[in-house]
């Protein structure tokens, strides 16, 4: 980890750092990372490009294969402040974003802010909470900020939720919206370890949990400036119509096909992805890479996530690139 106001090669962090000093300090948090998480390598790297790309994850899959371990070793990488929310049925909005407390001495109300106000956090098993609970979510992850009784609060800078569902119980649960759902830029499944990569993991937990040995390789100002070069990861005109022939594809095969938020999704996905490369460019393979991941939970079809998925696959099939 560099000082917090100079990089390595001696840009400020205050500023811009070019795409291969970005991309030095990504990959750093993707091997650190791998420390913790045996094999799931593609879905490290998608954790991270979906972090750096500014956008938020659902991490869905079936008990102990790993989603809040992935979500606490991002975390525990970088220098920032992290927050863990135990999603449940009675969990209540003001549980999350915090709520007013009046002060005798100043006779005066102050705000006491939630765990939502943290750099990174975890919401475990959101889909336990009901509805008016998730939906206490819905502004700070849309709009970076928490309206409590009237006043509006900001967001940490940077700010990024880390959510996790479990995928096959569905007792005392309810279903994330629509518009919940589409707020989240990826939604990664882990599945299960082949049996190599399962003896490594119980090796690993004999004596203690890697997790508690993770050091950060990267402080909150470096973090910063990652984003700000994945934001300026050039995406060509002809590459924005490729996105938007993908997304059209997906109107024309779905009962509601992916918005235009999730084609910015795509985009912001794919510069993520370029930063970890070290390219101040995005190509092709970017977008076809992240659309998989950033598509089929925005789609609404008769079968279901089955069905999503084939038609984002058909649509990389089908689509030319022309770029």
């Amino acid at each position: 980890m560099t000082d917090a106001s100079e990089a390595a090669d001696g840009t400020a962090l205050g500023g811009a750092i070019d795409a291969e000093r970005a991309g030095e300090i990504a990959r750093a948090v993707v091997e650190n990372v791998r420390g913790v998480i045996v094999g799931n390598d593609e879905a490290i790297e998608l954790l991270v490009a979906g972090f750096l790309g500014g956008g938020h994850v659902l991490v869905e899959d079936v008990p102990g294969v790993g989603k809040t371990m992935l979500a606490r070793a991002l975390a525990a990488s970088v220098e920032c402040s992290f927050e863990r929310v135990q999603f449940t049925p009675d969990l209540l909005p003001a549980d999350i974003t915090g709520t007013n407390v009046y002060n005798r001495k100043s006779e005066s109300f102050e705000f006491r802010p939630g765990p939502i106000f943290a750099n990174v956090v975890l919401a475990d098993e959101i889909n336990r909470a009901p509805p008016k609970t998730q939906a206490a979510m819905l502004e700070a992850m849309a709009e970076t900020q928490v309206t409590v009784d009237g006043r509006t609060h900001p967001m940490s800078d940077p700010f990024a939720v880390v959510a996790t569902q479990n995928s096959i119980e569905r007792e005392r649960t309810y279903e994330l919206p629509a518009a919940e759902l589409d707020r989240f830029m990826l939604r990664l499944r882990l599945g299960y370890p082949d049996a190599d990569e399962e003896a490594t993991v119980i090796d690993r937990a004999i004596g203690g949990h890697a997790i508690e040995a993770v050091t950060p390789v990267a402080s909150t100002d470096e973090l910063r400036a990652v984003r700000a070069a994945a934001d300026n990861v050039e995406v060509r005109e002809p590459l924005r119509a490729y996105v938007a022939r993908i997304a059209r594809y997906t109107r024309e095969h779905a009962a509601l096909g992916a918005s235009p938020r999730g084609s910015i999704a795509l985009v912001r996905a794919a510069q993520g992805r370029a930063i970890i490369g070290s390219r101040p460019y995005a190509v092709p393979d970017d977008v076809q890479a992240m659309a998989p991941h950033v598509l089929p939970h925005r789609l609404r079809t008769d079968r279901g996530d089955t069905d999503a998925e084939g038609i984002v696959s058909d649509a990389l099939e089908s689509v030319p690139v022309e770029v």
